[in-house]
């Protein structure tokens, strides 16, 4: 074959040629239209912000347990019900206990880094794991089907025109991080996938070392080498990856051993990254196992099993994942959320095990998440029939848009424009962030003093206007400061004249 041919063949044209490193796959996700022109970045932020699906519909009250109403749940459950007497307390709640396996989320909690968000689903909900997968990516209503996701929506408001002229100065690193394979329909923006996929997680042994990987000694193979090679040599967020993995020599040493976690694995090199300097804002991981129709539990013991195992290593690698970040010093700049595609029915099926249901505890965690419980527990009725489900609390937009708003500072009205539609924002940050101007990186509160700047040219004279704020010094020149009078949205405009 000749060597134009096998490229062609291998590589389809929208996409980034990949690297590859020891089996590990990157990704640049890209096919937008040629766009002229280049925005910065809308709002400067060092935060970011960790997802974790779980795949599979996780069964929410054999993880957050509704211990109020244990009785009837144990009507409902039969032989999966968890031992009243094993399920984990939580400091503050009497009413709420988690999973006997959820050792390191309780531990979590009980020193205020654990939010859970109760009931969150959708009107209409779908039972379908692809098609509620799309709903819970795309964040649109049940009978609307969309081909953005609500993250792609978010970086493309960040990051206009993307790939075209990325990387540059102010964001030299890839919006988001998918590790898993495919291409992620949550961050599909109209015109561009603004993710990286890594694929497996053999933490870039290989790839730091110059090696292009293992090759099968055929023709096919040494086109392949050549291909990686032009790859590694072209791709431009190779370097920075590397530069970040490099920089973390030491990490929190209470990490199981590679390879027994494979979440645990994944957010390790998150952290690594992370305080390696990367400015990457979204990263996305996944676990799977969770559509436990049949042996949920051991049926000689409900408090073990598929499922505890599965709420075991995700409990693991939070509460590792946490620790390495407090011990890293970036603690603070991280909040990670959980979320599944549905939760499971109340009543046990027949096969030790739960059917598709509606909704689901999201868990958020991190320094900055506003502890405890938000919502109230389920209620189980006393004789559960297989057509019963839980009811909605929160529309799991609204729990995208309060972090959209209070964690990584956006306006009301991106916000809305981001999520199609306006939801109520909920209290799962600390301290919710002022809201951002028109010109320039800061964000006002009151009181606050920034300077907005822009190009100078030679005898213009620059008239600018502010809404929201006192103009302190600078009015005529290029460069102003301002007082910001509240927390209302603050407006900078300026024009030019000669």
């Amino acid at each position: 074959m000749k060597r134009r041919d096998f490229i062609r063949s291998a590589v389809p044209a929208a996409v980034v040629l990949p690297s590859l490193i020891n089996g590990l796959t990157v990704r640049a996700f890209a096919h937008a239209p040629q766009i002229d022109g280049l925005s910065e970045a809308q709002i400067d932020t060092d935060k970011v912000w960790v997802l974790i699906q779980w795949n599979g519909g996780n069964d929410g009250l054999h993880t957050v347990v509704p211990i109020d109403q244990y009785d009837n749940l144990a009507n409902a459950r039969g032989g999966i019900i968890l031992s009243e007497n094993a399920i984990l307390p939580l400091n503050g709640s009497t009413t709420v206990g988690l999973h006997p396996a959820m050792t390191g989320i309780q531990q979590l909690y009980d020193t205020g880094k654990i939010c859970i968000v109760q009931g969150v689903s959708y009107p209409n909900p779908s039972f379908s794991h692809f098609r509620a997968t799309d709903i819970v990516s795309t964040g649109t209503d049940s009978n609307i089907s969309l081909n953005t996701g609500w993250v792609g929506r978010y970086l493309d408001h960040e990051f206009p025109n993307y790939p075209y002229g990325y990387p540059n100065a102010d964001m030299p690193d890839p919006p988001a991080i998918q590790i898993g394979v495919g291409l992620p329909l949550l961050f599909q923006a109209p015109e561009s996938n603004l993710a990286m996929s890594i694929s497996s997680i053999d933490l870039f042994d290989q790839w730091t070392n110059g090696n292009i990987g293992t090759l099968p000694e055929t023709p096919a193979g040494h086109e392949l080498g050549y291909l990686r090679a032009i790859a590694q040599q072209t791709q431009q967020y190779a370097q920075r990856i590397v530069t970040a993995s490099q920089n973390v020599t030491t990490q929190w040493s209470g990490y199981p051993s590679t390879g027994i976690n494979a979440l645990a694995d994944q957010l390790k090199l998150i952290a690594r990254l992370i305080a390696g300097g990367l400015k990457t804002r979204v990263y996305l991981v996944s676990i799977g196992g969770f559509d436990t129709h049949a042996n949920q539990v051991s049926n000689t013991d409900p408090n073990t099993g598929q499922h505890a195992n599965l709420l075991g290593k995700l409990s693991e690698a939070i509460f590792a994942f946490s620790s390495d970040l407090a011990f890293l010093g970036v603690g603070e700049r991280v909040v990670g959320l959980t979320f599944s595609e549905f939760g499971r029915r109340i009543k046990a099926n027949a096969s030790w095990g739960t059917d598709h249901g509606t909704a689901f505890p999201m868990l958020l965690f991190g320094t900055q998440v506003q502890a405890g419980i938000v919502g109230n527990n389920p209620i189980i009725p006393a004789a559960a029939t297989v057509s019963d489900n839980l009811a909605i609390q929160f529309d799991f937009r609204a729990v995208y848009a309060s972090l959209l708003k209070d964690w990584f500072c956006l306006s009301e009205t991106a916000v809305n424009s981001i999520m199609l539609n306006t939801f109520a924002a909920l209290p799962v940050v600390q301290s919710p962030c002022c809201v951002p101007v028109v010109i320039g990186a800061s964000n006002s509160c009151a009181g606050d003093i920034h300077t907005y700047s822009v190009a100078p040219s030679a005898g213009s004279t620059y008239i600018w206007t502010v809404t929201g704020g006192s103009i302190l010094s600078g009015q005529g020149s290029n460069s102003i400061t301002v007082q910001w009078d509240n927390g209302s949205e603050g407006i900078v405009s300026v024009t030019q004249s000669q």
